[in-house]
């Protein structure tokens, strides 16, 4: 066997899938998940309607430096435990079988709504204009086209992972570069400017630092979905180096690059409130507004953008596949069996790849027909699903990070038992800094008008907690290493 798979196996599992990727393979597929021209694309023109150019400009780099501590606490836990259930297994490992259930079903959900709402952005820049049925054709088409590839093979998924980091390269320095040679930028102090009047959706007019906390979304939902790494580690040569490095370079250059992206758009806007005007593609319309002169080029930057939301919504698909793959394995879903088959022919989770495409379809269809069935204007989508798709992601990250940072408070994860990639001393304060800005993340993403996601996942939460007591506590018995069996123990255990 070879050390991965050697590695693998006192991890308590043998290796089915395909070991495809190198290290850009998979700092490849994180970054095109966070994707910079996909999330602050498709929401630039929330973030500008609740907030002003102030609150993209400030609200990126606060969502930034926040996620940093998060990005380096979950690296940490990729590098002790290199599997594809990820946060899943950190939870059970470190706090126990019915915390780590409730971290993957949490992930779970956050998969499904983050691949909605990559391929419902994209569907709208593709339909702009068209009624919600069309809208909805073109986004089943676009999962189905990620499925199918996903199904194929890691292979072609690798290919393609590369080819999207390097196109989501290659994307933002053109239309920086376009920006700089042709706009007309505005002053610098520009973009210290608060929004006209795009208080009135939040539920009151509580001011500017209200509609700031709630403009955040923007960037927030771009940094999400980067625990991609983590969950392909099995198809990753030398994983416990590779995929933490991989995790957490694709949030610093994310920061960087798309830092850079929202100030040279946000300085080509002339006319905030067409912007920030619902019934408007908001990035489209900054950059017609920056090359007024030049429409077809400022069309063309739009479809590079889209082309790179594609690449997002294909890696997405293939993350949360792995999660559901590894999950099943260990019997924590209703029909378990089917959705943990691999593929003879080309070693992917077959079933569990056009579960996530159903997933996602599903999470879309639920926000859409509440939006129809409240009468309510259906731009409201793709925030609700958005919405979504943060609160699950971080709630599933902050719970396997407080995990460790009791574990190791109590003694039960010493420094020899760690990964390679290790935060040292300073580990429990970067967790601490984490969980804190997770608690207060997941809080900002419920506010007016999207308190239908607070409501949903108390519904969410209290149907998984009956199902809990009175079917999965008695018949789960978590991942391997917490299941009676004759499989080597994990070197990462309580007791190391």
């Amino acid at each position: 066997m070879s050390a991965d798979d050697d590695l693998l196996a006192r991890l308590g599992y043998r290796q089915e899938l395909a070991r495809g990727l190198g290290a850009f393979g998979n700092f490849a597929v994180s970054f095109s998940v966070i994707s910079i021209l996909t999330g602050a694309v498709t929401l630039y023109g929330y973030g500008m309607r609740y907030g002003g150019p102030a609150a993209l400009v400030l609200g990126w780099a606060l969502v930034a430096l926040g996620t940093l501590p998060v990005a380096a606490s979950l690296a940490q836990l990729a590098s002790s435990f290199p599997t594809a259930g990820a946060l899943y297994h950190w939870s059970s490992w470190l706090g126990g079988r019915g915390l780590g259930w409730l971290t993957a079903w949490l992930n779970l959900i956050g998969q499904f709504a983050i691949t909605a709402g990559v391929d419902w952005g994209l569907a709208e820049f593709l339909t702009p204009g068209a009624g919600a049925k069309t809208r909805l054709i073109v986004f089943t088409l676009l999962i189905a086209s990620h499925a199918a590839l996903n199904h194929v093979g890691i292979r072609a998924v690798n290919r393609l992972a590369r080819a999207g980091a390097w196109y989501h390269m290659a994307g933002t320095i053109a239309i920086v570069g376009v920006l700089c040679l042709c706009a007309k930028f505005q002053p610098l102090t520009f973009l210290g400017a608060c929004a006209v009047d795009g208080n009135a959706d939040t539920g009151g007019h509580h001011g500017w630092p209200y509609a700031f906390l709630v403009s955040l979304l923007m960037a927030g939902f771009t940094f999400t979905g980067y625990d991609a790494s983590a969950h392909i580690s099995e198809e990753t040569h030398d994983a416990a180096r590779s995929a933490p490095r991989g995790l957490f370079l694709a949030v610093v250059i994310s920061a960087i690059a798309g830092g850079i992206l929202i100030v040279a758009v946000t300085l080509g806007v002339h006319d905030v409130a067409r912007v920030a005007d619902p019934a408007r593609i908001g990035f489209e319309e900054a950059l017609l507004q920056a090359l007024p002169s030049r429409p077809s080029l400022a069309r063309a930057l739009t479809w590079t953008a889209m082309g790179a939301m594609w690449f997002c919504g294909l890696a997405s698909l293939t993350s949360c596949s792995r999660m559901i793959f590894a999950f099943a394995r260990d019997g924590g879903m209703p029909l378990s069996r089917v959705w943990a088959r691999i593929s003879d022919r080309f070693r992917t989770p077959a079933h569990a790849v056009w579960l996530s495409a159903a997933g996602a379809l599903l999470v879309a269809a639920l926000c859409l027909l509440w939006s129809v069935a409240r009468a309510e204007p259906t731009a409201d989508v793709l925030g609700r699903i958005t919405a979504a798709s943060t609160v699950g992601l971080y709630s599933s990250y902050g719970l396997p990070i407080l995990a460790g940072l009791l574990a190791r408070a109590r003694g039960r994860w010493r420094v020899e038992a760690r990964g390679p990639w290790d935060l040292g001393r300073a580990s429990s304060i970067v967790n601490l800094l984490a969980v804190v800005w997770i608690a207060f993340f997941a809080v900002v993403s419920c506010l007016p008008p999207n308190t239908i996601v607070a409501e949903l996942f108390a519904v969410l939460l209290a149907l998984l907690g009956i199902y809990w007591v009175t079917s999965v506590r008695r018949t789960f018995t978590g991942p391997a290493r917490l299941s009676p069996s004759s499989r080597p123990a994990s070197p990462y255990s309580s007791d190391a």
